[in-house]
């Protein structure tokens, strides 16, 4: 059995048991919200005449048609059959993977994946495999080794970043994409911090590296709250899978949902984001900028592009780094364990597309003089679960 056999299955199931759900647009009087003291429903400023609040989930009274304008202009962007909208990345991650995932499937999972998809996977119960960071030898193999022990029904899982946030580098199926065995079973890619500053009109590194269907993505999970600038997140997938996630998603069925008026924002950043290739194109001269003036002044920088992790390794020093950028300046934060593996803490500098010249040169100055006056030898570990 496939799995969108097993999603059919299960859709018929809830169908005939009279469980089947999909949106209603809110009508007549309120009786179902949770708009207790009608704060909700006012109409505020001059937002389109929309509420600010979501008043219920989805499913109740929190449905609105410019979600379903926004959707659509999400699944066109990423060229996707759907979109399906949520209240943050973190809990799309743990509904989509929770949701998909069962416990008789298998995982491989890269070692510095995002702690919303280490969660849901954990929450799925299945037998996952952590795989090093972007090793995909060690993935292939895993892979072959699952193939060669196939159980009928049973589904195989690869879950990774586009562009990991800690490192600063791309997640193997996509840089590695001449290996068919990894491509050919289900990759779900979390595009947080890719969205808006890769691809056509910023759709994102996945789109930018691999054709949607050719080999299959089964999902990529956007986020608003980074490049685009506006609440919420969302799944791009198949229409039966959106189907499926509307059916049996947890996190989906039982949250309050966004306010119409962030609809409004969506729309507006979407239109904004697509047309905004001299913005893509200022972020990356500026990253590489500031990357060419690190170099000069002898520090070194994990991965690529506009995160730019610079690893001091001891905890102490790291924070009293962070401190003394702050002093001059430079809001620089030190990133500490357990968000990064022990011995690894490191200053995360982030790259803006409205960074002046001048301002670039500055930080990298006072991060190579800070580091040289710290004179701590930089360590550079994997990552852990």
């Amino acid at each position: 059995m496939s799995l969108e056999e097993r999603w059919i299955r299960q859709l018929d199931e809830l169908r005939r048991q009279g469980r089947y759900r999909q949106w209603t647009l809110p009508r007549g009087i309120d009786f179902c919200s949770n708009d207790y003291l009608g704060y909700g429903a006012r109409r505020w400023g001059n937002v389109a005449n929309l509420s600010r609040s979501g008043l219920a989930s989805r499913l109740l009274r929190g449905h609105h048609e410019i979600w379903d304008e926004v959707e659509t202009r999400l699944a066109e962007w990423h060229n996707a059959e759907a979109a399906l909208m949520m209240s943050s990345g973190f809990m799309a991650n743990l509904g989509l993977l929770s949701t998909v995932i069962e416990p008789s499937d298998w995982v491989a999972s890269d070692e510095c994946n995002h702690a919303s998809l280490i969660d849901g996977i954990r929450l799925s119960k299945a037998e996952t495999f952590v795989y090093r960071h972007n090793d995909d030898i060690q993935l292939f193999e895993a892979i072959q080794a699952e193939e060669a022990r196939f159980e009928p029904g049973r589904s195989l899982f690869v879950v990774t970043e586009s562009y990991f946030s800690m490192e600063a580098d791309s997640g193997c199926p996509l840089v590695r994409a001449e290996r068919p065995t990894i491509l050919k079973h289900h990759v779900i890619i979390d595009e947080a911090h890719a969205t808006g500053c890769f691809g056509n009109r910023g759709s994102g590194m996945a789109d930018a590296h691999l054709q949607r269907n050719k080999p299959p993505i089964l999902a990529t999970v956007h986020t608003g709250g980074k490049a685009l600038g506006v609440p919420g997140a969302y799944i791009c997938c198949s229409k039966l899978f959106r189907e499926y996630l509307v059916n049996r998603c947890r996190h989906l069925l039982f949250t309050t949902a966004l306010p119409p008026m962030v609809g409004q924002w969506w729309l507006e950043a979407l239109e904004r984001v697509q047309k905004d290739d001299a913005g893509r194109a200022r972020l990356h001269e500026n990253a590489e900028l500031f990357r060419r003036e690190l170099r000069k002044d002898g520090v070194e920088a994990l991965g690529r592009h506009y995160i730019v992790p610079i690893v001091l390794g001891d905890d102490a020093l790291t924070l009293r780094a962070a401190q003394l950028l702050q002093e001059q300046g430079f809001d620089i934060r030190a990133i500490r364990p357990p968000t990064v593996p022990e011995g690894t803490a490191r200053l995360r500098v982030s790259i803006h597309a409205d960074h002046d010249h001048a301002s670039l040169h500055a930080a990298a100055a006072a991060i190579g003089r800070v580091v040289r006056g710290l004179n701590q030898p930089k360590a550079r570990m994997p990552c852990l679960t």
